[in-house]
């Protein structure tokens, strides 16, 4: 979540917004490690690898080191800087330090700091599990999420045009005439789903304005992508609509979030509590939006 400042300095045009969580990989995350306080050249006492042996190299330009039981490759950067820096990305791991600091020194920092790296490893992995996923196949008898749930969409050629859906059965019917694009098919669809978020949405803003004790100007769609939500300091909720696809509660914390900046404009511990106050399990859907990769949805 990042705070935007518009141009104007009306303060009025104030805005926060809600990132789509999983923009944490597209940022790589990096974490810095002080670089030892010693003169150039000179040794620190280094902790034990398992195989007692600083990185080796190894053929791809990388280098190779035993952390416990785990083999780690990582990419080593020297720079001007004067800490050690560590950056998860694509190619794994890679490591940023001043010239001076010795390979003893930075496998160390690699020791002291591996429940991070490890972590973010395996974050940026599952990641990569959830983008290589297929995409859904625009057709008769495809599932599609709605509310945290899988629906069927069902296909009907008529030359009559409507769409109905059967909360019994979870089927989505769409009537289109036989000789109909997928496009004619993504647009029905898609222009049912916003209709779906803007009428449920239309329903939980006020419950969340009331237990907060606050109002609202205004709320629209987004079609955003790369924010669930933002609000400005005047009451305009916007909301993106693809929340649709998931669960209730995760569509109330996002409106909570919102709304809650109407009295903490900021992202301060004030701010988390007030979100608390009338979402006590904020951080389980703050967790579970962030593990919903964005290009695992459905395409339109």
């Amino acid at each position: 979540m990042k705070l935007l400042r518009h141009t104007s300095p009306d303060p009025q045009q104030l805005a926060l917004q809600l990132d789509f969580f999983s923009s944490d990989f597209s940022s790589q995350p990096k974490i810095d490690h002080p670089a030892p306080k010693h003169s150039p050249g000179s040794l620190l006492p280094s902790l034990p690898l398992s195989n007692g042996d600083v990185s080796a190299p190894v053929p791809n330009g990388k280098r190779r080191v035993h952390v416990g039981e785990h083999i780690l490759d990582y990419t080593l950067v020297r720079s001007k800087r004067r800490s050690i820096g560590f950056m998860i990305d694509d190619d794994g791991l890679r490591i940023t330090a001043p010239k001076w600091v010795t390979l003893t020194e930075i496998e160390n920092a690699i020791c002291e700091k591996q429940r991070w790296i490890f972590t973010k490893l395996n974050e940026r992995r599952e990641h990569s599990a959830r983008r290589l996923q297929p995409q859904m196949e625009w057709r008769d008898g495809a599932t599609l999420p709605y509310l945290g749930n899988d629906i069927t969409l069902r296909i009907l050629g008529t030359q009559s045009a409507g769409i109905v859906y059967d909360a019994a059965s979870k089927e989505l019917t769409v009537c289109l005439p036989g000789a109909a694009a997928e496009r004619q098919l993504k647009d029905r669809v898609q222009g049912w789903l916003q209709l779906e978020a803007k009428r449920i949405f239309a329903e939980r803003l006020p419950v969340y304005a009331e237990k907060l004790d606050v109002s609202y100007q205004s709320f629209a769609l987004s079609s955003a992508m790369t924010q669930w939500g933002s609000c400005t300091a005047d009451g305009k909720i916007r909301l993106n609509w693809r929340l649709i696809h998931f669960a209730l509660p995760l569509i109330d914390y996002v409106i909570a979030h919102e709304l809650s900046h109407l009295r903490e404009m900021n992202h301060s511990p004030q701010f988390w509590a007030t979100v608390q106050s009338v979402f006590p399990e904020f951080a389980a859907a703050k967790k579970a939006l962030r593990d919903h990769a964005p290009e695992t949805l459905p395409i339109f």
